[in-house]
């Protein structure tokens, strides 16, 4: 599948910091949410996709090695709210305030 972020799959992705690269996947769950709770599920599952492109840029950066069990257990669950049965009893507002500290931290820095 060719990749939705070319320019950041090509190593921009890397030269960004943890926080921002969190928020950038955040934003995409974010919209995945709100596509889902208009019932617009094609667009919700485009952005889902992307969110996880960009979970799997971060999950591949280098600098973020640390980082793996957290970040490969987030997918794990990610995918099973949106895609499965949701064993793990996840919802849209777990998912946004897990987000909105990254997203906030994110906009301190600036």
């Amino acid at each position: 599948m060719k990749p939705q972020h070319q320019s950041l799959a090509s190593g921009r992705w890397e030269k960004i910091p943890f926080i921002e690269q969190m928020a950038n996947v955040g934003s995409e769950i974010e919209r995945t949410i709100n596509w889902k709770n208009k019932n617009k599920n094609d667009y919700s599952e485009k952005a889902f996709v992307r969110g996880l492109e960009l979970l799997s840029l971060t999950i591949q950066d280098f600098k973020n090695k640390k980082r793996l069990k957290e970040l490969t257990r987030l997918r794990e669950a990610l995918i099973d709210y949106f895609q499965f049965n949701n064993q793990f009893e996840s919802s849209d507002q777990l998912w946004q305030k897990y987000f909105y500290a990254f997203n906030f931290a994110a906009r301190r820095n600036f």
